[in-house]
Parts: structure tokens; C-alpha cells; sequence
């Protein structure tokens, strides 16, 4: 307000006992009126000046009170005499409150007021109001009482109104709330159907692998025993005890030997991958000349390429030339690589190379070739069982489609991985990349897998084999504190949601038994932001859970990070 000009004067009055408060307030209020202030508005501009007009008249004081238009404001000043010592006190406070603007000078002895007028009032001129002003009636305290009266009147009738549509307001915010809760309660009916429906098609698609597995395993030894039959006779007929053969005759019972074992190696990777997939294809280590191994495959294999055009060599170094590992796995891993390579590489090397990873504790397996490669919207899909990329030279080999697959399931049981890169045209390189720790001895003893999941404990048993000697497993907390006082573990992995005993109940109970508060524990769970008990030594997650980090975790709840 300060700097503002000094406006246009509506009106002046001289202030000096009661009867010109109340003139003072009907002024207030008629000029608020006259300049286009909303009824409330009126009242605030004259309860505002009568407070203000009772402190200027204590103590006797007398002051001039000047209204005045200034553009979109009404300006009420008042004056006092300098020597009188007015001090601002309540009555200035109150007015602050009910004006948009108040002004105290104490040295000049002025107290300015303003309130802002509202657009689209209505068009007087100051000579108009000035008019209007000047007919007033002196108020007596009567009329002003009864006028104030009315003005409460007014005020609580619309208090009044206010508190109903308050009310009203409140029964529909009740009304939105119980019909938004409702809603919330059928959606959330919703979802637990949902949740219920999928945990249905979750037990059928279980139960349907479970009979595909089934059907794969029983199938498979059905099948073994005639066809053993089959390779057996043809054995008898072209060995050296059977009866002379024409030359044709051998010929067409040796394709019919060639077609049985083909039949029969075939039944025998359906078998393995039935186990794979239901957890219970079972490692079994032993300490394998690797140089001898790889030599062996390149002299079985190298003959059946057919084509001199290319060359299979095998590189293994001195410090790779042994390892812990499943051998009949480990063999039917790389005969599966080799063999694929060879069949898809018309001219150039196939090449394997074996080679030791000290930091990672792994051997790594990497079979290259120059053959036609595959195309990058079937890298994913050559893992599916019985998929073979389409092309000419697809039609002209033989296959089933389980090579891949296979490999992969076997490489995935033994703890290890098996990636493909390739690209069409430039050939194809797959790795496989097994357990080996560096002294070739298992890091730990003994894990116990605490878990209600059947498929993530068989993941786990893979990640840790060759690096633990014993993996446990127990469905729940129960179970795994019956295993525990029979035998001891050296680490638990466990989860933390599970039925009868949790994980968080099983770890206290750990803490708690002298025997087992210093067995090692990780939690393994999805709610890695989760409140753990103490007794915790580590927490992983088991969203994209891999080999390596699960390793290093070990190694750092064991303490032997140089392990």
C-alpha cells in the first residue's frame, strides 16, 4: 500500500465521541456499498472501523477520518493528533484481519486501510457516491444496534446455509466412499479369484509336465528293451558266428543296427531329459583326464564329417587337463556340440577349446565352427526341444532337434551354463561353462536348501554342484530342523516364505539351539526390502538368480572370499 496515491475523497468526517463510531461504521458500510463490496464485504469495512475508531477515542483522543476512491481500492485514512501517543493495539490487529491491507504510521500519527474492490462492479461516479454519502442520517446507537442485529441475522443464516451444504457435502463424500469400497471389495473379490484360476492352470501346467515327463520316462523304457533286442540280433547276424550274408543282406542289416542305435541314443536323451526337467538327474563326479576325453571325440567323430574340406582339432591346455565332473555327461555335452558343428559346417574347422577360469572357478568349453550359422530369430528357439532352423542344408542332415536341448539340460544339471552366439553365414560358437574349483576339491561340505519351491531347489542343487560335496533339501522349516539334528550343515539357504515353519521362525530356532546359532545363513527370497531376524549372514535375491553370484555369496557368509 505504500506509495500509492492519495485517490479520490468520498467523504470526511471528524471523529471526537461514541455517536461518531456509529457514524463512523453506517459510513463504513454505505461507502462499501456504494463502491460495489459484496454484503460480507460491507460488514468487514464497518466492524473494521469501529474497532479501530474505539482505540482512537480512549483516553480522549479525537482523530479525522477521510474515505476515499483510489482506482480499484476503497481507502479509508484517519488521522490522529501526533502528540496523543496512540499505540496499535487489538483494534488494528482485528482490522488487519477483516481488510486486505492496513497501514500504521505511529510517528506521522496515521492509520491507513484499504480493501480491493471486485470485478465487474458497478459503475458509479464519485460525485454519484459522494451524493449518496452526504444524505446519510446520523446513526443513533439504536438504529446502529439494530442494524448490527440484522447484520448477525444475515451472517448466521448464511452460517446456516453453509453448515447444510456441508452436511450435504459430507453425506455424498460417504456416499463416494462406501460406493468406492464397495468397488475396492469386488475388485479385490476379483483378484482373488484370479489368483485362485491361476493357481489352478499353475497345478495343471504342473501336472501336465509331470505326465509329459512321465510319458517321456516310461516311453523310453519301454522302447530300450526291443530295440537292444534289435542291435543285439543284428549283432549276431553280422558277426563273426552268424551265417555268410550276401553282400546286399549285410549291407541292409548293418543300416538296420545304424538306424536301432540311432533310435536308441535318441530314447536314451529323452530319458535324461525327463530327469532334467523334473530335478532328478543326478551328477555323479569323478576326476577326468580331460585331454583323453577330447582325443576320443575327435577320433570318433572326425571320420563321420565325411568331407576333407574340414578340419576338427581340439585344444587343451596343461593347466585345464583335468577336473571334477560327471564323465558320460560332460561326454554327451561335447558329442552333441561337435557333432552339430560338424553337420552344419560345409568347409573351414570346427573347433574345440577348453580352457580354466580361476576367478570364476569354472572350466569354460567353447566349440567354434565356419558353417552356415543361424539366424538371429531362432538363437532362443534352437533350445526347444525337437526345433530345427528351416534351410536347404537342414533338409539334407539328419537331426532330431534334441542337440541343443540336451546339451543345455545336461550342462544346467551339472551347475554349469551353455550360451550360443551366432550369426548367418559366419559360423557359430557355443559355450559351456562347468563347475571347477581350483583345487579341485568341493569349497563347502554341506548345504541344506530350505525352500517349499521343488523347481528352485533342484536350481540351486545344479549351482552347487562340484562346489559343494552334500546339498540337502527340507519343503519347510520343520523339516529342515529335523534334518539339522541329525545332520549338521555348513550353510542354510533359506526362504523366507513357507508353509508350517517360515523362515523367520526357522532362523530363530537356529539362534536359539547351541548346535546350530553358528551354522551360516542366507536368506534367498523375492522381498529382498524385508525385516530379517538376527542371525542373517547374507540376503539374495531370487529374481534372476545366477551361478555366480550365489557362489561369491557363500564364499562370504563362510568367510573365505579367497576360496
Amino acid at each position: 500500500m505504500t506509495g500509492r496515491t492519495a485517490g479520490e475523497e468520498l467523504i470526511r468526517i471528524r471523529v471526537r465521541d461514541d455517536s461518531d463510531i456509529f457514524v463512523m461504521r453506517k459510513l463504513g458500510r454505505e461507502a462499501a456499498e456504494a463502491v460495489g463490496l459484496a454484503s460480507q464485504d460491507q460488514i468487514r469495512v464497518a466492524t473494521a472501523l469501529s474497532e479501530i475508531s474505539r482505540e482512537v477515542l480512549g483516553e480522549g483522543r479525537e482523530a479525522y477520518a477521510a474515505f476515499l476512491l483510489d482506482g480499484d481500492a476503497l481507502v479509508v485514512t484517519i488521522d490522529l493528533p501526533t502528540a496523543t501517543g496512540f499505540r496499535s493495539a487489538d483494534g488494528v490487529t482485528l482490522a488487519g484481519r477483516l481488510l486486505d491491507e492496513i497501514e500504521f504510521d505511529p510517528a506521522g500519527g496515521r492509520v491507513k486501510m484499504l480493501k480491493r474492490l471486485p470485478a465487474g462492479r458497478p459503475d458509479r461516479s464519485v460525485a454519484e457516491i459522494r451524493a449518496r454519502l452526504a444524505r446519510l442520517t446520523p446513526a443513533t446507537a439504536v438504529d446502529e444496534l439494530r442494524q448490527q442485529n440484522r447484520e448477525l441475522a444475515e451472517t448466521l443464516q448464511e452460517v446456516l446455509q453453509l453448515n447444510a451444504e456441508l452436511q450435504e457435502t459430507n453425506q455424498g463424500v460417504v456416499a463416494l466412499y462406501n460406493q468406492l469400497s464397495e468397488e475396492l471389495e469386488e475388485t479385490n473379490r476379483g483378484v482373488v479369484a484370479l489368483y485362485a484360476e491361476l493357481d489352478e492352470k499353475s497345478r495343471q501346467l504342473r501336472a501336465a509336465s509331470d505326465a509329459k515327463n512321465r510319458f517321456w520316462a516310461t516311453v523310453s523304457h519301454e522302447l530300450r528293451t526291443p530295440l537292444n533286442s534289435i542291435i543285439g540280433l543284428v549283432r549276431l547276424l553280422v558277426g563273426p558266428g552268424g551265417e555268410p550274408l550276401a553282400e546286399e543282406q549285410h549291407h541292409q542289416v548293418q543300416l538296420i543296427g545304424s538306424s536301432a542305435e540311432t533310435l536308441l541314443t535318441m530314447v536314451s536323451e529323452l530319458l535324461d531329459m525327463a530327469k532334467a526337467e523334473s530335478g532328478r538327474l543326478e551328477p555323479q563326479p569323478s576326476r577326468v583326464d580331460l585331454v583323453a576325453l577330447t582325443e576320443r571325440l575327435r577320433m570318433t567323430l572326425r571320420p563321420t564329417s565325411g568331407n576333407d574340406r574340414i578340419t576338427l582339432s581340439v585344444d587343451v591346455p596343461g593347466e585345464a587337463s583335468e577336473m571334477l565332473v560327471d564323465e558320460v555327461m560332460l561326454t554327451r555335452i561335447l558329442r552333441n556340440l561337435l557333432s552339430n558343428a560338424l553337420k552344419f559346417t560345409q568347409e573351414g574347422e570346427v573347433r574345440l577349446d577348453v580352457r580354466a577360469d580361476a576367478p570364476a572357478q569354472e572350466m569354460v568349453f567353447t566349440v567354434t565352427d565356419t558353417g552356415v550359422g543361424i539366424p538371429e530369430e531362432h538363437l532362443e528357439r534352437v533350445f526347444e526341444e525337437f526345433f530345427q532352423v528351416p534351410g536347404p542344408i537342414q533338409v539334407q542332415v539328419k537331426g532330431t532337434g534334441l542337440g541343443l536341448p540336451y546339451a543345455r539340460r545336461l550342462a544346467e544339471a551339472m551347475g554349469g551354463t551353455l550360451q550360443l552366439d551366432s550369426a548367418l553365414g559366419e559360423g557359430t560358437r557355443v559355450t559351456a561353462r562347468l563347475p571347477h574349483p581350483q583345487d579341485g576339491e568341493p569349497v563347502i561340505g554341506r548345504v541344506l536348501i530350505v525352500d517349499d519351491n521343488e523347481e528352485f531347489r533342484a536350481t540351486v542343487r545344479r549351482m552347487l554342484a562340484g562346489f559343494a560335496a552334500h546339498v540337502d533339501e527340507a519343503p519347510d522349516g520343520e523339516v529342515a530342523l529335523e534334518m539339522m539334528t541329525h545332520e549338521r550343515p555348513d550353510l542354510a539357504l533359506v526362504d523366507l516364505f513357507m508353509p508350517r515353519l517360515d523362515g523367520a521362525a526357522l532362523i530363530e530356532r537356529m539362534a536359539s539351539d547351541e548346535r546350530l546359532r553358528d551354522v551360516p545363513v542366507i536368506v534367498v527370497t523375492l522381498a529382498t526390502s524385508h525385516q530379517y531376524p538376527q542371525g542373517v549372514s547374507r540376503v539374495l535375491s531370487k529374481q534372476g538368480l545366477r551361478k555366480e553370484n550365489l557362489l561369491e555369496t557363500v564364499r562370504e557368509a563362510l568367510g573365505r572370499d579367497d576360496a
